[in-house]
């Protein structure tokens, strides 16, 4: 019994494949080519682009950005750590707390090394 449902997913992740590379196949095959400059440019909302938009970001935006994330996913483990809380075993407890550790040793690494201080 349960390798029949596994069987169903097996087919269902292949078919789905394949249908997905069939599409991109067709799509790339029939597909229309017109090199356009236009289509290189970046999108200005109809104004002519007063300088290139493809300027470089210092590097402090994609490590506050990386920061962010993280103690996004911390959080989202977080709530419903708290709400079980009460139904967890000491292991799972000692999961979550070597979890913060973690992150916090991250965190005071980021820190130690200035990555947090902008110039």
């Amino acid at each position: 019994m349960f390798f029949n449902d596994l069987y169903a997913l097996f087919v269902y992740f292949v078919c789905a494949i394949v249908i997905s590379y069939v599409a991109f196949a067709i799509s790339y095959i029939f597909g229309i080519r017109a090199d356009d400059s236009n289509k290189l440019a970046a999108y200005e909302c109809g104004f002519t682009p007063f300088d290139d938009a493809r300027n470089t970001f210092e590097i402090h935006f994609y490590l506050v950005a990386i920061l962010f994330l993280m103690f996004d996913l911390e959080i989202s483990f977080l709530f419903p750590w708290a709400i079980s809380l009460s139904m967890l075993s000491v292991a799972g407890y000692f999961a979550m707390v070597i979890f913060f550790i973690l992150l916090t040793i991250g965190f005071v690494y980021e820190y130690k090394k200035g990555a947090l201080e902008w110039e």
